[in-house]
C-alpha cells in the first residue's frame, strides 16, 4: 500500500510553490522587468520636462526683466529739470545722468539677449533629449515588451498541457488504464516536451532582448546625464554673462558718479552766473550810499524838528512834562516819535495833528498850547477821536519862538505871544443830519493886546487880531513865514529846529 501511493499521479497547478528556474513555469515575470524599465525612462522624461518648464520660465523672466528696466529707464528719460544749473559736459551731473541713461538701456538690452540665447541655445538641447527619451521608451515596446508576451503565452500554452497531463494520469490509475489515444498519458508528456522547448526558446529570446535592454540603459542614462550638463552649462553661460555685464553696467554708474569732482558743478555754476551771485570781495552796503527816488523831495524834509516838552491837560496832567521827539513835516502835521531813531524800530507817529485843524494858543515864554484831533488813527479812529489840549514847552524861549512861529505859518495864523498862556479857542465842529462830518467853524475871539517888554530887540509881533485857525489864508508849504523868518522850502532849506545839528541828530 505504501509503494502504491508513492506513485499516485500529482496534478500541477499554475501556481506552483518553486522559485528557481528549473520549474516549468517559472513565477518571475517578464513583464515586470520591461514594465521597471518603461516606468524609469518615464521618470527620465519627466525630469527633463521639468528642467525644460524651469529653463523657459528663466526665459519669460529675462523678457519682463528687460520690460522692468523699460519702465526704470523711463524715470530718467526726460532732461533734468532746471538742467541750465548743471554743466552739461561729460564729468558732472548732467554727464552721471546720461551714463545712468546708457547703461539702464543696456541692461534691458542684456535681458533680450538673454532671452534670445536661452531660447535658441539651451531650450533645443532639452527637446532634442524629450524626444529621443520617448523613442527609446518605443523602442522598449515594440521590442522587449512585445517578446514578455509571446513568452507569456507561451507558458500559458504549457500550463494548459500540464494540467491536461495531470487530469489523465489520475483518470489512469482509477479506471485501470484505459483511456483514449489522444489523451494518453505517455503522448501528453511528450506534447508537454514539445512545447516546453518553445517556451524556453521564446523565454531566452526575451531574455537576451531584456539584457540587450538593460545594458543599453546604462549608456542611455549617461547620455541623459550628459545632456542635462550641456543644457545647464550653456544656461550658465548665457544667464552668467548677462549678470556680469549687468554687473559692469551698475560698476560703471558707480565709478561715473565717484569721479565727479566736489566742487565742479559749483564751479561752473560760478563762472555762468557770476553776473547775479554775491561777490564775496565786495563791500558791504551802507546806508550813507544808498540813494532813491523822491529821496530829497521838499515834502520829506521837515520845516521844524527837535525834542518838546508835552503835558496833556487832561489826565495826564499829574503825570508832569515827558520829553518826545516832534516834526513839523510840509504837509502841515505835527508829529510826535518817542525819539529820532529809524533803525531800531519802526518810526510810527504816537500822535499826529493836522495843525490847519488845531487851534493854536499864544506863546508865553518857553511854552504854548495845542488843541486838536489825534489824527494817528486813520479817517475812523480819527472821526471817533475826541479834542485835546496839549502844553508844549521848549528847551529855551529862543527855542519855543521858533517852534511857535513856524507852527502858526503852517497853521495858517500869525504868531501872538503873552506872558500868560492864554486859553485856544476850541472850533465849533458843526455836523449835518446825516452825520457826515462838515468843516470846522470857529467863533470869532479878540485877545487883549500883546505885552511885547519881555521881547527881544528886532523880534517882530504879530498883529492882535482875532487868533482863529478858520481865519488863515490858505499858504503852500513852501511859502515864507513872514513873523518867525523860517524859509522857503524847497533846495538847500535848513529847518529852523533851534539846534546846531541837523534833525535825526539830537
Amino acid at each position: 500500500m505504501a509503494t502504491h501511493q508513492q506513485h499516485l499521479p500529482v496534478r500541477a497547478t499554475g501556481t506552483g510553490s518553486a522559485l528557481d528556474d528549473d520549474d516549468a513555469i517559472p513565477d518571475v515575470d517578464p513583464t515586470d522587468t520591461c514594465g521597471l524599465l518603461q516606468e524609469r525612462l518615464q521618470a527620465y522624461k519627466h525630469a527633463c520636462g521639468y528642467l525644460e518648464n524651469y529653463i523657459i520660465a528663466t526665459e519669460k523672466v529675462q523678457k519682463a526683466h528687460a520690460k522692468e528696466y523699460e519702465k526704470i529707464l523711463k524715470t530718467v528719460s526726460d532732461p533734468l529739470k532746471e538742467g541750465h544749473h548743471f554743466d552739461q559736459s561729460l564729468g558732472g551731473i548732467a554727464g552721471l545722468f546720461e551714463n545712468i541713461r546708457s547703461n539702464t538701456q543696456g541692461i534691458a538690452n542684456s535681458h533680450l539677449e538673454t532671452e534670445k540665447t536661452i531660447k535658441g541655445s539651451v531650450l533645443p538641447i532639452l527637446e532634442r533629449l524629450h524626444a529621443e527619451i520617448k523613442n527609446k521608451s518605443k523602442e522598449l515596446a515594440k521590442g522587449a515588451v512585445k517578446g514578455s508576451k509571446e513568452v507569456d503565452k507561451a507558458r500559458n500554452t504549457t500550463q494548459k498541457h500540464i494540467e491536461l497531463l495531470g487530469q489523465h494520469t489520475a483518470a489512469v490509475s482509477s479506471s485501470g488504464g484505459k483511456v483514449d489515444p489522444s489523451t494518453d498519458p505517455y503522448v501528453l508528456q511528450r506534447g508537454i516536451k514539445h512545447r516546453l522547448h518553445k517556451q524556453v526558446l521564446e523565454e531566452n529570446n526575451n531574455r537576451h532582448d531584456l539584457i540587450e535592454v538593460q545594458n543599453s540603459f546604462s549608456s542611455f542614462e549617461a547620455h541623459i546625464i550628459q545632456t542635462f550638463q550641456q543644457a545647464l552649462q550653456t544656461f550658465l553661460q548665457s544667464v552668467g554673462g548677462q549678470h556680469e555685464r549687468q554687473k559692469a553696467m551698475y560698476s560703471d554708474m558707480v565709478s561715473t558718479a565717484q569721479k565727479i569732482p566736489l566742487d565742479f558743478e559749483f564751479k561752473g555754476f560760478v563762472h555762468r552766473n557770476n553776473q547775479l551771485l554775491i561777490d564775496p570781495s565786495a563791500p558791504k552796503r551802507d546806508m550813507s550810499s544808498i540813494s532813491y527816488p523822491n529821496q530829497g523831495h521838499p515834502s520829506t524834509q521837515p520845516l521844524i524838528a527837535g525834542t518838546l516838552e508835552r503835558k496833556s491837560r487832561a489826565m495826564g496832567a499829574l503825570k508832569g512834562y515827558s520829553t518826545d521827539y516832534y516834526v513839523v513835516t510840509p504837509s502841515k502835521f505835527l508829529h510826535e516819535f518817542k525819539d529820532d531813531d529809524d533803525v531800531r524800530k519802526d518810526p510810527v507817529p504816537e500822535l499826529s495833528l493836522y495843525l490847519p485843524d488845531c487851534t493854536i494858543g499864544a506863546l508865553s515864554g518857553e511854552k504854548f498850547n495845542i488843541k486838536g484831533k489825534d489824527a494817528s488813527k486813520g479817517k475812523v479812529g480819527g472821526a471817533l477821536a475826541m479834542s485835546h489840549e496839549l502844553s508844549f514847552k521848549a528847551p529855551t524861549s529862543a527855542n519855543a519862538e521858533k517852534w511857535y512861529s513856524v507852527i502858526k505859518e503852517v497853521a495858517g495864523g500869525s504868531a501872538t505871544y503873552t506872558n500868560e498862556i492864554s486859553s485856544p479857542t476850541s472850533p465849533v465842529a458843526g455836523r449835518n443830519v446825516s452825520g457826515q462830518q462838515q468843516p470846522p467853524q470857529y467863533e470869532e475871539k479878540h485877545v487883549a493886546p500883546v505885552q511885547t517888554q519881555c521881547l527881544p530887540q528886532g523880534q517882530g509881533v504879530g498883529s492882535a487880531g482875532p487868533v482863529s485857525a478858520g481865519g488863515h489864508s490858505q499858504q503852500p508849504y513852501n511859502s515864507p513865514i513872514s513873523s518867525g523868518g523860517v524859509q522857503n522850502v524847497g533846495s538847500g532849506f535848513t529847518p529852523t529846529s533851534g539846534v546846531e545839528r541837523k534833525p535825526g541828530q539830537y
